[in-house]
């Protein structure tokens, strides 16, 4: 499993950012996305649990770095999620992320936050479209280092 680089500002996974939820991403040979995390209250909804809102960007963005991964500058527009068990707070979660598949401009991506037991918690689906515009050309890029 490789770490891969996180993105300063990025609300999810950056560093630079004070409100960032602070995950750390890392991929297997296979490009899957990779990640275990702890949600606290700063991103709770209901008592006790996370908002759907937190798992919803979670995913996003987790589902965009498998595609961008794969070499494809992305942005997400359309986002599909299924609450299947509430997402506690304080308690070790695991996520994993993939592409799925293309069909035109269009890149396919799916993923799941899963709980300590392993039973699916949130899963995901999304589309995403080349947006080379709006990133870094070699952000998450499959490269030999």
């Amino acid at each position: 499993m490789k770490q891969l680089p996180e993105h300063g500002p990025c609300f999810v996974c950056g560093s630079d950012n004070p409100h960032s939820v602070g995950l750390t991403w890392y991929t297997d040979d296979n490009g899957t996305i990779l990640s275990e995390f702890t949600l606290n209250e700063a991103q709770q909804g209901p008592p006790g649990h996370a908002h759907g809102g937190a798992s919803a960007a979670i995913l996003d963005e987790a589902m965009g770095a498998a595609v961008w991964r794969a070499g494809f500058n992305v942005a997400v527009v359309n986002l599909e999620l299924n609450y299947r068990r509430p997402v506690p707070l304080g308690q070790p979660l695991k996520l994993e992320a993939r592409l799925s598949g293309q069909e035109g401009r269009k890149v396919f991506a799916t993923g799941e936050i899963c709980l300590q037991d392993g039973s699916v918690a949130v899963s995901g689906r999304g589309i995403y479209v080349e947006a080379p515009q709006l990133f870094e050309p070699v952000r998450f890029r499959n490269k030999k280092e």
